[in-house]
């Protein structure tokens, strides 16, 4: 139901007469806003009063003092309402606080009750806060708010508020009106006789109410009173006026007083409370003032109102006052007026200054007026930062409004309403293309033809064509007014700032006029040229600070906009449908969170610039057409000229950009991929391949990012060219088109100093119009992806009381409506409390089915109904990046009786008890497949349920299915005679190997918590624990222990057990950034092109200064000749020189530019290429401890960074330092004096941009405080403080903005498993607690920068102030061309030095990139992939393996997990390797690769020893078929040969003995097919034959098998066992045991042990002899080795 807002309380009409009232025997309530109001509605027969502020708004809790006034003034009672802000009804613990003081408030002013509403996210009544706030009220009768109608089941809801204790209940009984609620209204009436009062709604008339009374028996009304202007309350004498004045000033101040002292009694009650010196000094004097207005009230009771003695202007100010005054004048009056305003100046000077209060989470709401436009509230932090590192706890939470929930709430109720109209205009544009295109044809459902989400169709090939022209179009221009509507209010504000700042900039360049005006005129008074100089100072000032806080605004904006998106994102990733999820990968959707939304949030940093620009241009015009007359339309026409080709290099920009976006989702996709299945491509020495893939991507890349700088470069050149020609050509034709026209210095540097102001504007077009275009990309990715189609989960009905536990009604289901149904008419019952089984082949719709039953499939028609909740234990397992505990409980709360009985069902104990940590060990975020084709559990279930082609092709028990002799029973037949017993054992059926994630082995869990990641083994590790479990008092201390280990892990102070922490935390620097990172970035640019960019950027300068000083040679002219003879010779020689100097800045700005360009790109490739080449070769260790999105945040966003926004900086950088050289080279050439003034601004400046003080200060520096207020010499002090607080906080918000992509990419992989436990909720509260984690990073980053900006801006105000000041004082020695000079320059000053400083703070903070790139640079590397010994031709040619005392750890810290293996391994002999959790079986396969390195012992194959050889010249000669079926993005041949080794023949002949050649030549595209990312459009079986033909392909004389048949049914594994049988007859095999019945026929069987062999001999040897071996096939019903077989 939707809300009962404000909006539909606007409709409602006026107040009905009371005797309509009255003669219906109802009474009328009234919401007021006013005393006007309130008095109009007891005139117009209201009963009773809800007093709100902001009705219009929806309404909240009043002013204490305009209910104390409307008490007075009526009779009737006057309940409150309580509401802390507008919007929903969930409060925060600080709203909770604020209404509890309200209510305590409202009772002490004289309330007859109070309304208020709080309910839960869900749509409950919130019992718990409404039952505390009710007992606050008593005894006050309390109502329940209007939020009643949001709530889900109003009858049960009324019944709670009932119980609660409330009086009344607000209800419209629906959305619109109480017409059509009016069943409910009547019903609710029923229930709670004379409890319901009725909100009418559309339009209240005697018509309506007679229809509500008649239709429900409502005894109450309640509506909204109309505004001020239908009131009859009118004031009628001037006394009354006086009166009313006097007694308001009197009730303000005592209300002052009143408050300061409630709110300290309140406060004092909570927490232990002080009373300043400055609090008690604010009392003293509105004490007086209270006084005061106590007299003026007297005065005004005892005056003779008829003599109207008293001024009008009386209240306006003192000056207005005293014109006013004369001799009749009320001397009394006078006084107290006098005193009166004597005594609001010291209020004025003491509200600057604000109390301090502990208990604020962010000093920013409590600061006082000064302290907030310095920013001097946050000088706490600044120091903090300086004297140690900053770290997480040391930032302030940012306020509530800005917190991620808050900000998502108010932008999806305006997405909602632009998205629906883009969604019609989207529809409009879909039926005009159908009109266009009538002979099209669409295609229908084939209802005869059955897919799965597991087989590849050769449909989507022929549909794929058709499909992307279908995504081309979407809703369109939503997102961008969404987001207005949403911030609409800061961008107002901002508005406003930025208009003052624009129009004052103008009078800079009329005060230089005057100055000149006054050097050239000695005859003007010394006190004016001071008067000049005080004004462009408290100008500039005003700018700097109406500046800052437009610049604060808008970065808050950029980064509420940057949260705002993130988090939609994710929330959308939740709901998103599986049609629309198949368009983007995990890397795709990260870019979204990452670079899109920062794209976003740069754009709207400087989104007023779009229309400033305009303004300030058209300003400088208007000022230059009064300077030089129509002259300047000739450099107006220049600029206009010139907006073409901007336009035409902006259009190429834009489609650059789209490209490099593609570019770069598509490397982020293939890195993620890299980084998700590393194992396997160090299995296979895969990496090469994989690194050409992504360096020909990064190619495009930085070939696109190239052509990008070099058109960036032609704008720039433009952007520099632009003022200098604009400048040339207007004086050139001012003194051309009439000989009388001599250039002066008022004139020329009056308009040098527009024509500065006009550069500024034209400077940042091309910045803006390149963050559009960027923007724009951004804005339609994420229209596209916001506004895709949802999940629709209608057919999956949820039903309580249903007799059955689930019911399939013909439900007929299908993954894309574009392809066939995947599930077809299928009808099933399944009863509470049975077990059912669901069998088929691959590909036969079982996996469907159950996603069908989870809401994950698109509806063809049916439905499926389910009783109660379901959890879900997917195929393909999901473990989260945290504790075992956590992913045992995943969100549920500790129930410790039933979570040991858990752990004891699921024979989690044993293992939990060598677990380093226990179930506190972390483990990480990797992917195990689960799935088991076993039928040996088949005759234990309720029912079976065979499925075949999508339908149901027989059901029943097993015994059933036997007798009826179907398919069931054929294939049970066929496969019972080759497996053995029904009851054969499977051995660690579910892997402890982790062989296609990211962590090394999971029976290695003793020694590294990464294999708990694993699930449970099956039947062996039962065989082994039963005997755990034979002894209760064993099994006791395991619980016991357990128990025991999780109260002492808790204990912060203890260590963590060693080996318990698997993922590391990420290494944060501290302190400065270590100039060995800034000779890394520069050595990747290169000396000889940084030398080459310096001299380009210096010659610019140069020629910068030559034109001031030739224009001030030139302006010197108009001294020497008048109009009449001014020599044309000379005059063409000025305009020469000084254009062809404006013609070299343009030039030498543009070979600095595109020289950088180059340098900046290449370091990007060197960097990138250096990153990609470490990460590869990092050991696998390197990955069990690092999330993944950690590393992918050095691809995607420092790569970025780099890429980017670090060129532009430096580039920046030079540009400004060079500038403010030049400016200070040109005052002290004019003055030399000026010199004294430099020095210590020197000094100060300096220690700005080098943090002089490198290590922690021995002594906090000396602060002038008070209050909280502490504006401190700061300026110069508190400088040098800024750079290390900077730049650890951009630290700190790079740290805190991986953990965001590290749970998307973690949500999004687990996305079936949270739905089908409906945690959404939980996950997106965890998300958005990591984005305000990182938001108020942000905020302290952004805010240091404007306290640094607000410092270094009175630098330059004082630079210019005092050069200013020096024209004044030396006058007589100067001129108004050196004035002009100076000034005209030293205006520019204040920018250019806040953007220096700016500049540094943003390249030390960008160059933080470079050193998270570098750190990953110089990870630790694996042994190299080739040395200089290598193994001899055609080894290994017998494929002999010996073990000689070898031993292993996973890392230096854990223990050994092989201890002493010795065994010799003959070639072509077949071992079967079998053990327990934490045996060492996959250590011992990891150990053959080298993924971990020996430390002790050594192995040897045919003679050589592995250890001294290149590691892929080990790996590429030996061969693993691994549980888990790794595939990647790309062709089926890319994955089966990424080098191209072999020819199409022998891949063939590969895919035909793992038979897959008949449905791969079925696929349109054949070996050229795309499979998606993961390999998600094929089923796991089938990729388990594509590992079995890499095989093949390989022809090793050694294979691997981690139990190769896990994954699929028993027909399949049939033929794979037998094509292991026969085409690897030639090799040596080892054959990590999962399934008995698979190393019966081995020659031999290895049982480990701990690390240890424990026995090593034939099978039947083995089973003469009872042992460990012996006692697990006795078990499985195997007494030889001929009762089973392959």
């Amino acid at each position: 139901m939707k809300r009962q807002g404000a909006s539909s309380e606007r409709k409602r009409a006026r107040i009905p007469s009371g005797k309509a009232g009255a003669a219906n025997g109802f009474l009328m309530e009234v919401c007021v806003d006013s005393v006007e109001s309130a008095v109009n509605a007891e005139r117009g027969g209201a009963g009773r009063i809800e007093l709100c502020s902001g009705l219009l708004e929806g309404g909240t809790t009043p002013s204490m003092g305009v209910l104390q006034v409307v008490k007075q003034y009526v009779q009737i009672p006057v309940f409150v309402m309580i509401r802390p802000r507008g919007g929903d009804f969930l409060y925060s613990d600080r709203e909770v606080e604020v209404m509890k003081a309200d209510i305590r408030l409202a009772k002490l002013y004289g309330a007859d009750g109070l309304v208020f509403g709080a309910l839960t996210e869900d749509g409950h009544i919130d019992k718990e806060l409404c039952m505390s706030l009710v007992a606050l009220c008593r005894p006050l009768p309390v109502t329940f708010h209007r939020a009643f109608d949001m709530v889900h089941d109003p009858v049960a809801a009324l019944e709670t508020l009932l119980t609660l204790g409330f009086e009344r209940v607000l209800t419209s009984g629906c959305d619109s009106s109480a017409l059509e609620g009016l069943p409910l209204i009547k019903r609710l009436i029923d229930q709670a006789k004379g409890r319901i009062v009725v909100m009418p709604g559309g339009g209240i008339t005697d018509r309506n109410l007679q229809r509500i009374l008649e239709g429900s028996g409502a005894t109450e009304f309640h509506c909204s009173a109309r505004s001020a202007r239908d009131s009859g309350m009118k004031f009628r004498t001037q006394k009354s006026i006086i009166l009313s004045s006097a007694y308001l000033f009197m009730l303000a101040h005592f209300l002052l007083l009143f408050y300061d002292l409630s709110k300290y009694i309140l406060c004092s009650r909570t927490k232990k409370s002080s009373i300043t010196k400055l609090y008690l000094a604010k009392q003293v004097i509105v004490g007086f003032l209270l006084i005061l207005a106590a007299i003026d009230l007297a005065l005004a009771l005892t005056e003779d109102t008829g003599q109207a003695t008293v001024p009008a202007v009386k209240y306006t100010n003192p000056i207005l006052y005293l014109v006013t005054w004369d001799s009749s004048s009320n001397l009394a009056y006078s006084c107290v007026y006098f005193i009166f305003y004597a005594l609001q100046i010291p209020v004025l000077i003491l509200s600057a200054f604000s109390e301090k209060d502990d208990s604020s989470k962010n000093p920013s709401t409590t600061a006082s007026f000064l302290s907030s436009i310095t920013f001097s509230w946050y000088d706490s932090t600044v120091l903090k930062g300086f004297r140690k590192p900053l770290t997480l706890k040391d930032v302030w939470d940012i306020e509530d409004e800005a917190k991620t929930n808050a900000l998502v709430s108010r932008f999806e109720k305006y997405m909602a309403e632009e998205l629906q109209k883009a969604r019609r205009a989207f529809q409009k544009r879909q039926k005009k293309k159908s009109k266009r295109n009538t002979g099209a044809s669409v295609n229908g459902l084939d209802k005869n033809q059955s897919q799965s989400q597991d087989v590849l169709v050769l449909e989507e090939t022929k549909k794929k064509k058709k499909k992307s022209e279908t995504t081309k179009d979407f809703p369109k221009s939503w997102l961008v007014k969404a987001l207005f509507k949403t911030f609409y209010v800061i961008l107002l504000k901002s508005f406003l700032l930025k208009v003052v700042y624009d129009l004052l900039t103008f009078l800079n360049p009329q005060l230089l006029k005057l100055l000149i005006a006054f050097a050239n005129d000695h005859g003007i008074y010394l006190w004016t040229g001071y008067l000049y100089s005080i004004l462009l100072f408290v100008v500039a000032l005003i700018q700097s600070v109406c500046l800052q806080y437009y610049f604060q605004l808008c970065f808050l904006l950029g980064m509420k906009v940057r949260t705002t998106v993130m988090a939609s994102v994710y929330k959308k990733a939740l709901t998103l449908s599986n049609r629309a999820r198949k368009q983007y990968t995990v890397g795709e959707t990260v870019n979204l969170m990452s670079v899109d939304a920062q794209k976003l949030m740069d754009v709207t940093n400087f989104i007023h610039l779009l229309w400033s620009n305009v303004l300030q241009i058209a300003l400088a015009i208007y000022f230059l057409w009064a300077e030089l007359g129509p002259s300047v339309l000739a450099g107006v026409g220049v600029m206009v000229i010139l907006i073409p080709i901007n336009g035409v290099l902006a259009t190429r920009n834009r489609a650059i950009q789209v490209k490099n976006m593609k570019n770069k989702d598509s490397r982020l996709k293939i890195m993620n991929e890299i980084l998700s299945g590393i194992k396997i491509l160090k299995y296979f020495a895969w990496e090469p391949s994989f690194q050409n893939q992504v360096h020909n991507l990064r190619k495009k890349e930085l070939r696109n990012l190239l052509r990008f700088g070099q058109l960036q470069s032609a704008i720039m050149f433009l952007l520099y060219l632009t003022p200098v020609l604009v400048s040339v050509i207007t004086f050139s034709v001012y003194v051309l088109v009439d000989s009388s026209n001599v250039l002066d210095a008022q004139k020329a540097f009056t308009s040098i100093t527009l024509f500065n102001i006009l550069r500024f504007p034209m400077s940042m077009l091309p910045m803006l119009i390149s963050s559009m275009l960027q923007a724009s990309v951004s804005t339609e990715r994420l229209e596209k992806y916001l506004g895709g189609d949802d999940l629709d989960t209608s057919a999956i009905r949820h039903d309580c009381n249903s007799d059955k536990a689930v019911q399939f009604s013909e439900a007929s289901f299908t993954w894309d409506h574009d392809l066939g149904v995947t599930i077809q008419d299928v009808n099933l019952d399944i009863m509470p409390g049975q077990l059912v089984a669901v069998v088929g082949t691959v590909g036969s719709g079982k996996s469907s089915l159950m996603s069908a039953m989870l809401g994950e499939m698109e509806n063809v028609h049916g439905h499926i109904t389910v009783k109660g909740s379901v959890a879900y234990v997917p195929q393909q397992s999901w473990i989260q990046n945290g504790t075992i505990k956590e992913n045992i409980l995943f969100g549920s709360e500790l129930d410790e009786k039933k979570y040991q009985q858990v752990l004891e069902a699921c024979a989690l104990l044993p293992d939990l008890e060598v677990l380093p940590g226990g179930d506190m060990a972390e483990i990480g975020e990797k992917t195990r497949i689960l799935v088991t084709h076993s039928i040996h559990f088949l005759p234990q279930v309720d029912e079976i349920v065979v499925v075949g082609n999508g339908t149901i092709l027989e059901k029943g028990s097993y015994s059933t299915l036997l007798a009826n002799k179907g398919l069931f029973a054929k294939n049970l037949k066929t496969f019972v005679k080759q497996t053995g017993p029904e009851d054969e054992a499977t051995v660690n059926e579910d892997s402890e190997d982790d062989d296609c994630g990211l962590v090394p082995s999971v029976e290695e869990i003793s020694e590294d918590v990464a294999s708990l990641s694993m699930k449970r083994e099956n039947d062996l590790h039962r065989t082994l624990s039963r005997r755990s479990r034979s002894s209760s008092r064993r099994l006791k201390s395991l619980k016991d222990s357990l128990k025991i280990r999780n109260a002492n892990i808790l204990k912060e102070e203890e260590e963590p057990v060693r080996g318990q922490k698997l993922i590391k935390k990420e290494f944060v620097q501290t302190g400065k950034v270590k100039f060995s990172v800034y000779l890394k970035y520069l050595q990747a640019i290169g000396w000889c092109s940084i030398v080459f960019i310096l001299l380009g950027f210096v010659i610019y300068y140069v020629a910068f200064i030559g034109s001031n000083l030739w224009l001030s040679a030139w302006t010197s002219d108009s001294k020497k000749y008048n109009g009449t003879n001014y020599p044309s010779s000379q005059r063409d020689l000025r305009v020469g020189v000084y254009g062809a100097l404006g013609i070299a800045q343009g030039f030498f700005v543009f070979i600095a530019n595109i020289w950088s360009v180059y340098g900046c790109n290449h370091a990007s490739n060197i960097l990138h290429k250096q990153l990609l080449n470490n990460i590869l070769r990092a050991p696998m260790s390197f990955f069990d401890t690092t999330p993944i999105g950690r590393i992918v945040n050095r691809f995607a966003g420092d790569i970025s960074t780099v890429d980017d926004t670090l060129p532009m900086s430096l580039r920046s950088w030079v540009l400004c330092f060079l500038g403010i050289v030049s400016t200070l080279v040109m005052i002290c050439l004019a003055t030399p004096i000026f010199v004294v003034v430099i020095i210590p601004l020197g000094i100060i400046y300096v220690s700005v941009q080098v943090d002089l003080l490198g290590d922690i200060p021995q002594q906090e520096p000396k602060l002038f405080t008070s209050g909280q207020f502490s504006f401190h010499w700061g300026v110069c002090g508190g400088a040098v403080f800024y750079v290390a607080t900077s730049r650890q906080l951009r630290r700190l918000d790079s740290v805190t903005r991986s953990p965001i992509y590290s749970h998307f990419s973690e949500t999004v992989s687990g996305l079936s498993v949270i739905r089908a436990f409906e945690h959404q909720q939980r996950f997106l509260k965890q998300s958005e607690a990591a984005i305000d984690n990182n938001q108020k990073c942000v905020f302290s980053w952004i805010t240091s920068n404007r306290w640094l900006a607000v410092r270094l801006e009175l630098i330059g105000n004082l630079i210019v102030f005092f050069a200013s000041l020096m024209m004044v004082i030396y006058r007589h020695n100067l001129n108004g061309d050196t004035v002009g000079f100076v000034l005209s320059n030293a205006l520019n000053i204040t920018q250019t030095l806040n953007w220096l400083v700016r500049m540094t703070s943003e390249i030390e903070t960008n160059i933080v990139a470079v050193e998270r790139i570098t750190e990953y640079i110089n990870v630790e590397n694996e042994a190299p992939w080739v040395t200089d010994k290598r193994p001899p031709e055609g080894w290994p040619s017998k494929g002999e393996i010996q073990f000689s005392n070898y031993e292993v750890r996973y890392r230096p810290e854990l223990d050994l997990v092989l201890r002493g293996i010795t065994c010799d391994i003959k070639s072509a002999e077949k071992i079967g390797v079998v053990g327990r959790t934490g045996a060492g079986k996959s250590s011992l396969t990891n150990c053959l690769f080298r993924i971990l390195e020996a430390a002790g012992g050594q192995i040897t194959i045919d003679g050589v020893d592995i250890a001294s050889i290149g590691l892929h010249d080990l790996r590429e000669k030996l061969t693993i078929i691994p549980q888990d079926p790794i595939l990647f993005s790309g062709s089926l041949r890319m994955n089966l040969d990424p080098f191209n080794n072999y020819s199409d023949e022998e891949i063939w002949k590969a895919l035909e003995l793992s038979h897959l050649k008949s449905f791969v030549a079925g696929l349109q595209a054949g070996l050229s097919y795309e499979v998606t990312e993961g390999g998600d459009n094929l089923s796991i079986g089938q990729r388990q034959l594509l590992c079995l033909a890499r095989a093949l392909l390989r022809k090793s004389k050694i294979l691997i098998m981690d139990e190769a048949t896990a994954a699929v049914d028993l027909e399949t594994d049939q033929l794979i066992q037998t094509t292991i049988q026969t085409e690897f007859s030639h090799c040596t095999t080892i054959t990590i045991a999962h399934r008995l019945h698979t190393i019966m026929d081995s020659d031999k069987v290895m049982v480990l042990d701990s690390g240890k062999i424990v026995e090593y001999d034939s099978p039947e040897e083995l089973l003469r002899n009872p042992g460990p071996f012996y006692f697990m096939a006795q078990e499985a019903g195997i007494e030889n080795t001929n009762s089973t077989s392959f």
